[in-house]
């Protein structure tokens, strides 16, 4: 797939000094969906406010479908649609009229064709009449999203879109996320809920202190980085692990009756085969064994924490 967003040295310095972003190198393809993933304050808001002409950059160059987002502001913009965090509708107009209006803002010709489809899509058209002021919560972000994509725009950011919504209309939103991306639509999504990212993304970058410190396919950044868990359990309790078995640095836990050993793609079928073979050999009898494996969410903690060599070093 070709890049249809380029970034390149990007950063962003404020008055008071405070580096929000710092020389930032990003390359994000046509029709994917990317997960930007950090801290508060790590920088994804004000990345996002560049790309969308929203904040200007300090240095750095950022290209959208080979345009320039400072020379070429207008073709950019009328590419992109956003989903901020805060609500920002106007509370005495109908449903309806919030989208269309934001629609033509962006010099596109009416279509009331596109909007009710995207409305009954959204479960909005009943709300069609309503006034802003008279919906739920949730429902302002339904009409968020549907501002965000009322005039077609082949990119869509999606900055937190369901902080604070309940879990109907999340589940509503990656079906219509997943539907867009068939539809070719390029998805930039930062989230603190990192299921999200693992349920429907590409790709996964994380970003600290206002730099990019990892990108990588979701998949291969869990098979890589992911840890394997092999439980152990035990059919009565030991009070210490034996020294034969110390070199395997296994744990036990407080009740005594079931031991972790965390292994990754170094340690093959063997090694757990030769373990296994050891606590039998010490006469400990074992009941019952099954595995688990790290989520985004470990690594991402890791990561950005730096609290294990193997993930820092990324």
């Amino acid at each position: 797939m070709e890049n249809f967003i380029s970034i390149q040295n990007l950063s962003k310095i404020y008055s008071n000094k405070f580096t929000a972003l710092d020389k930032i190198d990003l390359n994000i393809k046509k029709g994917e969906i990317f997960a930007l993933l950090g801290p508060n304050g790590a920088g994804k808001t004000t990345l996002i406010n560049i790309i969308c002409g929203i904040v200007t950059p300090t240095s750095g160059n950022v290209l959208v479908n080979e345009f320039n987002i400072i020379d070429d502001y207008r073709k950019t913009r009328s590419l992109i649609g956003i989903v901020p965090q805060e609500l920002t509708l106007e509370a005495f107009e109908t449903v309806f009229n919030n989208v269309n209006y934001s629609r033509g803002l962006y010099g596109k010709k009416p279509n009331n064709k596109y909007i009710e489809s995207l409305l009954k899509e959204l479960s909005l058209w009943d709300k069609k009449n309503n006034k802003l002021r008279e919906l739920s919560g949730g429902m302002k972000r339904r009409v968020l999203i549907a501002k965000a994509l009322s005039h077609e725009p082949q990119i869509l950011f999606l900055d937190e879109p369901t902080a604070s919504v309940d879990v109907e209309l999340r589940i509503d939103m990656w079906k219509i996320i997943k539907k867009l991306k068939s539809n070719g639509v390029t998805i930039i999504l930062t989230t603190h809920y990192i299921e999200e990212a693992e349920e429907i993304a590409d790709r996964v970058g994380i970003i600290n202190n206002g730099k990019i410190i990892l990108i990588d396919q979701k998949d291969k950044l869990i098979k890589k980085l992911g840890k394997k868990k092999l439980i152990i359990h035990l059919e009565s309790k030991i009070n210490k692990i034996p020294n034969s078995l110390m070199k395997y640095k296994i744990e036990i836990d407080d009740s005594k009756n079931k031991l972790t050993f965390f292994y990754d793609k170094i340690n093959n079928n063997t090694s757990i085969t030769t373990l296994l073979q050891k606590i039998r050999e010490e006469n400990i009898v074992i009941k019952d064994i099954n595995t688990e494996e790290s989520s985004l969410e470990e690594i991402f903690v890791n990561i950005v924490k730096g609290s294990n060599d193997e993930y820092s070093r990324y």
